[in-house]
């Protein structure tokens, strides 16, 4: 068996989740192609490079198929592009359903303001960053569940390479930058990389010092994502329950806020300065 077989984590569907009977169609599609083929579960396996153990919990749809084994699958069973035609289908359902929610509304956004205060906002971390950081969380994730946040966390940064790319504002407080996530290594990648995205010519990065005592952002994470019908979608840890909000008056406020904060940031250049010498001191 190939090592494309070997049982990876991140790839279980739970029951409860909604996107369930996709996944399941999607099985069941296999299996019935596979019986139109005259193959066994065993002969397919070999086939394609998986193990039996594998087509049985895709075909049942307690695994969701990666996109090489749905390419596969189509070519051994003469399917003729059928099973890869659920490829997209499949790659969305591997996300948490409250990520797959945001990328979607991140994918329409034509603008979006970001304000971090605790930790690095998702869309700037690396995969190492996003690892480490999401294993410091209490109750601790499974392997899988783990590996399938990391994944989600690495497709939404799908965003940077839309054509035409959305308008980025991002402002992290400056204690985003000092903590040694994942240790002094992954914390230079991370920094590293924030100089790169900062210099892409769609992306604003802002640092607030500490030293900035009074500014509206000390209530905690602000979003505004800004679609280009006119909308908004809106959120913040001290208002609202935490939850996304789209009233007119209510992203307002949260645009309010977050203008001020911007503007008593570190400007756009200081603030690749800034990251410069905190990179220069790790």
């Amino acid at each position: 068996m190939s090592s494309e077989g070997a049982d990876e984590p991140g790839w279980d569907v739970s029951p409860e989740d909604e996107i369930a009977p996709v996944v399941e169609s999607t099985g069941r599609q296999v299996r019935l192609w596979r019986e139109a083929a005259g193959m066994r579960v065993a002969d397919f396996g070999r086939a394609i490079g998986y193990g039996e153990d594998q087509i049985r919990k895709v075909e049942r749809g307690a695994r969701i198929p990666r996109a090489d084994f749905l390419d596969r699958a189509d070519e051994v069973l003469n399917a003729g592009g059928h099973l890869r035609a659920f490829k997209e289908d499949m790659e969305k359902a591997r996300y948490p359903k409250k990520v797959r929610e945001l990328k979607m509304l991140e994918e329409r956004a034509v603008e979006l303001l970001l304000y971090s205060n605790h930790n690095l906002h998702g869309l700037l971390q690396t995969p190492e960053y996003a690892r480490a950081l999401l294993g410091t969380w209490r109750p601790a994730y499974s392997l899988d569940e783990l590996e399938g946040m990391v994944a989600a966390r690495v497709a939404r940064k799908s965003i940077f390479e839309r054509s035409p790319a959305p308008e980025l504002s991002f402002v992290q407080e400056e204690v985003t930058l000092r903590r040694p996530v994942g240790g002094t290594m992954v914390l230079r990648q991370q920094l590293e990389h924030m100089l790169e995205v900062a210099r892409l010519p769609y992306v604003e990065l802002q640092v607030m010092p500490t030293a900035r005592a009074n500014h509206p952002g000390t209530g905690g994470r602000i979003q505004v994502l800004k679609f280009g019908d006119g909308t908004a979608v809106g959120r913040t840890d001290d208002e609202f329950a935490g939850r996304p909000v789209s009233d007119l008056r209510q992203t307002r406020i949260l645009e309010l806020r977050y203008g001020i904060i911007r503007a008593q940031a570190l400007t756009p250049g200081e603030s690749l300065a800034f990251i410069e010498q905190v990179l220069g001191e790790t």
